[in-house]
Order: C-alpha cells, then structure tokens, then sequence
C-alpha cells in the first residue's frame, strides 16, 4: 500500500478493543480506510463499529483457535472486500522469572503471541499471494531485540516474532508481500496494567531481581513516556512508504535499546572474532 492507492485500503487488525490495536484502527480509520478488527467478546462489537460506521466492522476471533481464524478472515473480506495490510497486534505481556513460569502459563502465552500469529498469517498469505501484493505488520517489542530480567518467556515469545518476520521478509519479496515489525518501547497502553500476567509462582529466591521488577511495574503503569496514538501514526507512514522498514523501533527508549543491543554484539563479536574465526577444517 502506498500514497497513490486512490480507493480506502482495507486493515485486518487483531485486538482493536484497546491499546495499540485501537489506536492504530482509529488513525486508520481517519485515513479514510476501512478496518476490520478482532475482539474478544459480542460487547465489544458495537463500540468499535460506532467509530465509523460502514468501514469499521468488528469480528470475534481469538487468534488461538486455528479453526476460527478462516472463517473471521472470510467474514473480513465478504464486509470489507480483499485486505491490504494485516496488523498482527494481539497479544499480552508474562513476567516472571524463568524458574516462575509454569510450563501451562508459558506455553498458553506462545500460544497466543506467536502460534496465534502464525494461525492469522498462514490464512491471510493466500490472498495475498493471488493479488499480487500485501502488507503484514508483526507487533514485537524492545522485548524482542534484548532479553528482560523477569520476562525471559515473554521475550522468547516476542524474539520468536522477530525471527519469523525476517525470514518472512525474505520469502514473501518475490510475491509483492512486505513485512515490517514493530518494536515499541514504554507507551502508556493497558500493557503494564490488566493485560500484564505474573506468574502465579512468586520464589523468595528472586525478591532481589524479579521481585524488584514486580513492584517497579506496578506503579509504572500509567505514566509511560510512549504516545500510542502517535504510534499508531508512525505504523501508518510505515505502512505507506514506498521503502517500508523491515524492523520499526517506536519511542526513544526504544531507539537506544536497539543501539546498545548492536553495540553489544558488535563488541563481543570483535572481542572473540580469532576464536569465531578459527572453526573451519585445516588445508
């Protein structure tokens, strides 16, 4: 999708009823563009619809259930008509340390952040191979580019994000499909608020590491520097550009966590680079 498309384009956004997945379908929807967007429950259906009458329409869908998902996307486009861009945004946050998590509360959540991802996309792609064309926007994380004390599950989930976007990119060139991932840092979303789920193990061992990431999240909350709507309006110009960035990092604190994670492997790179290069067979 550039400038020049002269008719509305037509969004799938997955978890519009609030954060980044309803700022954005909002920015979207004062284009000019339709949005079809996923919620959880039949009350959310209305609020969303009522924000533009006959371009936004709202499906239920919960991206784990891989058998719903072609029959929402089938719905999307009787509604709507072909997608354009496909915003793979729900999801949630699991702190905890690693010996926190339950194997069921670690798998539920790659289960929703990357599987459900993967059921959205693997019904999408079809589409958009036959046009020719197509946009798929992957939301990661600063979580996705460095590891976090305290949320080693949620930065694997988001880490996995990042891999499967970067092939992605790569596979879907030759077909007129892009890929841009999103990696935003602290915006003032329901993230750190009700859609943040601890483990439900809490280990004395770690009141000094994790412990002190528990009580740093609950009061920041609320008071994150990121403005989501004006997140929202950076995917959009993303998602426009003639040269689409294939990663986006959003905010500041972003920015610098993604400069010192290229510091980082630069300088451990050069620090071991005889030994890294020292591993091929004898001639």
């Amino acid at each position: 999708m550039t400038e020049k498309q002269t008719n509305p384009a037509v969004w799938f956004i997955t978890g519009v009823s609030s954060g980044f997945g309803r700022s954005l379908a909002e920015a979207v929807l004062a284009r000019g563009d339709k949005v079809v967007g996923t919620v959880r429950n039949d009350a959310q259906i209305a609020p969303f619809e009522n924000l533009a009458p006959e371009r936004a329409h709202g499906v239920l869908l919960d991206v784990t259930d891989a058998a719903a998902v072609p029959r929402a996307i089938s719905q999307a486009i009787e509604r709507a008509g072909p997608i354009d861009v496909l915003v793979n945004n729900a999801g949630y946050g699991l702190f905890g340390a690693f010996e926190e998590v339950s194997d069921a509360e670690a798998r539920q959540l790659f289960d929703t952040n990357v599987f459900g991802t993967v059921n959205v996309i693997r019904t999408v792609l079809p589409h958009f191979r036959e046009r020719g064309r197509g946009h798929i926007v992957n939301f990661s994380s600063v979580a996705g580019v460095i590891g976090i004390t305290g949320c080693s599950f949620y930065c694997a989930s988001k880490h996995a994000i990042e891999g499967l976007s970067e092939s992605l990119a790569r596979e879907l060139r030759p077909f007129g499909i892009r890929v841009t991932v999103v990696e935003p840092g602290g915006f003032r979303t329901n993230f750190a608020g009700g859609s943040l789920k601890w483990s439900e193990v809490e280990s004395p061992i770690y009141t000094e590491t994790v412990g002190k990431m528990r009580r740093h999240m609950s009061s920041y909350h609320g008071t994150q520097a990121g403005d989501p709507a004006k997140a929202a309006d950076a995917i959009v110009r993303a998602v426009c550009a003639d040269a689409p960035p294939l990663r986006l990092a959003l905010g500041p604190d972003a920015v610098d966590v993604v400069r010192k994670k290229l510091s980082s492997v630069q300088n451990d790179l050069e620090a071991w680079l005889d030994v890294s290069s020292s591993t091929n067979f004898d001639h």
